[in-house]
C-alpha cells in the first residue's frame, strides 16, 4: 500500500490537497463499501480500468461491487 500511495501523496501534497490514506486487508469492495457506509461521506469517487462488459462479467469489478454494496453515491471515472 505504501508503494501505491507514495505517488498519490506526492501529487496531492504538491496541489495542497489533504487526503486520508487507508489500507486494510480483505476483499477490496467489501472494505471500501463498509468504510464508506460508516463514514460521513457525501460522495465516493472511484477509478475504473475500463474493462469490457464481458471482462467485468467474468472477472467482476471492484467499482461495480462497491456500487452495489454501499448507500453512498458513487462516481466512477474511466
Amino acid at each position: 500500500a505504501a508503494a501505491v500511495f507514495k505517488p498519490i501523496r506526492t501529487f496531492f501534497s504538491r496541489q495542497g490537497l489533504k487526503a486520508e490514506y487507508i489500507s486494510r486487508p480483505g476483499n477490496a469492495a467489501e472494505q471500501i463499501a463498509a468504510l464508506a457506509d460508516k463514514g460521513d461521506y457525501d460522495l465516493l469517487i472511484m477509478g475504473s480500468h475500463g474493462h469490457t462488459s464481458f471482462g467485468n462479467l467474468v472477472m467482476g469489478s471492484v467499482a461495480t461491487n462497491v456500487l452495489a454494496r454501499t448507500k453512498v453515491p458513487v462516481l466512477i471515472v474511466r
